[in-house]
C-alpha cells in the first residue's frame, strides 16, 4: 500500500495532554491500519513554545525521533535538550513530556505501541 501525502489525515490540538500551544499531528497510519497493535504512528509538529503535557504511560511505550528543532523533555524527574536524530524511549510505568524550545518548529515522529 502506498499513501500520498493527500491521503493522510492531519488534526490541530491545543494543549495536548494538558501542555500549552499548538501541535499538528499526522497520522501516518490510522488506528485500523496499526492493527489494534499500536495508539500513533505519526509526525507531530510542536509551534514555538508549545508543549506535550507531562504523562504516564500504563500498558504502551512511545519513541519520538527528532526530525528538526530543539527540544526539552522531563523524562521522569531529570531534563534534557533533545535536537535532530535524537530518540526519546518511553516505556510502561514511566512519564516524559516535550517542549518546544527551538526557534523554529519542533518535527518528531512519534509511536505508541500497545504492550498487549
Amino acid at each position: 500500500m502506498i499513501k500520498t501525502k493527500n491521503d493522510l489525515k492531519s488534526i490541530t490540538v491545543n494543549g495536548l495532554r494538558e501542555g500549552i500551544g499548538i501541535i499538528n499531528i499526522t497520522h501516518l497510519l490510522s488506528l485500523e491500519e496499526l492493527k489494534n497493535k499500536g495508539k500513533l504512528f505519526g509526525k507531530l509538529e510542536l509551534e514555538i513554545n508549545s508543549s506535550i503535557g507531562f504523562h504516564k504511560h500504563i500498558d504502551d511505550f512511545e519513541v519520538y525521533y527528532i526530525l528538526k528543532g530543539k527540544g526539552l523533555v522531563k523524562d521522569n524527574k531529570a531534563n534534557y535538550i533533545v535536537e535532530e536524530g535524537d530518540v526519546i524511549y518511553t516505556t510502561s510505568g514511566e512519564s516524559h513530556s516535550l517542549t518546544n524550545i527551538g526557534e523554529n518548529k519542533l518535527e518528531l515522529l512519534a509511536v505508541v505501541i500497545n504492550l498487549e
